[in-house]
């Protein structure tokens, strides 16, 4: 890491934005470091910064890109989650979308069933200015429980595209490989109990077919965006 240009406000969570260089190369990215993640009472505390790189891995797996470039690193303040800096319009959200975005807003809602996103916020949602749609903020991501809470239900109970589920097939065929590279990352980065959950959330997705439904429980993150 090169230089700290301030943390980001708005953030629950400690959040920096960095330089990073290699070479003649230099990048914007979001530094959240491990010791500034408020604790929270259903997720094991320091976990936070893992998820994040194990939202992107997932999102890679899948070739959804969803997530931002994510890895974990030893930075200005300790161990945390580094994520590409995604040059965007705060204007411009979730509820700003409109119908040119409805395939991409399909990954994200199978997506979010995936990896269990506890916290998908309409601000979570960001183009960037070639209009690629990115997610964001995929700390409270995994837990074993259903923590689905979301603002993206449009597809709640209708077929979940055969494309993106056979996506979803050929990551679980490698995830439940012991062996695989993509079991080792994310053996590197979830507790076991939470790879296991996520592996039968992808199982009932392939059953069924269809997006989940919100209920029962708060399904909806607060505040909205």
């Amino acid at each position: 890491m090169r230089e700290a240009h301030g943390m980001l406000r708005w953030s629950s969570n400690s959040a920096f934005l960095v330089s990073i260089a290699d070479g003649d190369l230099t990048l914007l990215t979001v530094y959240k470091p491990q010791r500034g993640e408020r604790p929270l009472w259903d997720f094991p505390e320091g976990t936070l910064c893992y998820r994040e790189a194990a939202a992107f891995t997932m999102s890679q797996a899948l070739g959804w890109q969803i997530v931002p470039p994510t890895i974990v690193r030893d930075g200005l303040r300790g161990v945390g989650s580094v994520q590409f800096y995604v040059e965007h319009n705060p204007e411009e959200n979730y509820f700003t979308l409109d119908e040119q975005h409805v395939e991409p807003l399909m990954r994200f809602a199978a997506f979010d069933y995936i990896v269990n996103n506890a916290d998908r916020k309409g601000g979570h949602c960001l183009l960037d200015d070639q209009r690629h749609l990115w997610g964001i903020d995929h700390g409270i991501c995994f837990h074993v429980a259903p923590k689905l809470r979301t603002v993206i239900w449009d597809f709640a109970g209708q077929p979940v595209p055969p494309a993106l589920l056979q996506d979803v097939e050929r990551v679980y065929c490698g995830l439940e490989e012991r062996n695989s590279p993509l079991r080792a990352e994310m053996d590197s980065l979830l507790a076991d109990a939470e790879i296991q959950a996520l592996l039968a959330r992808m199982r009932r997705i392939l059953q069924r077919r269809e997006y989940p439904r919100p209920g029962p429980g708060p399904n909806y993150p607060w505040p909205p965006v």
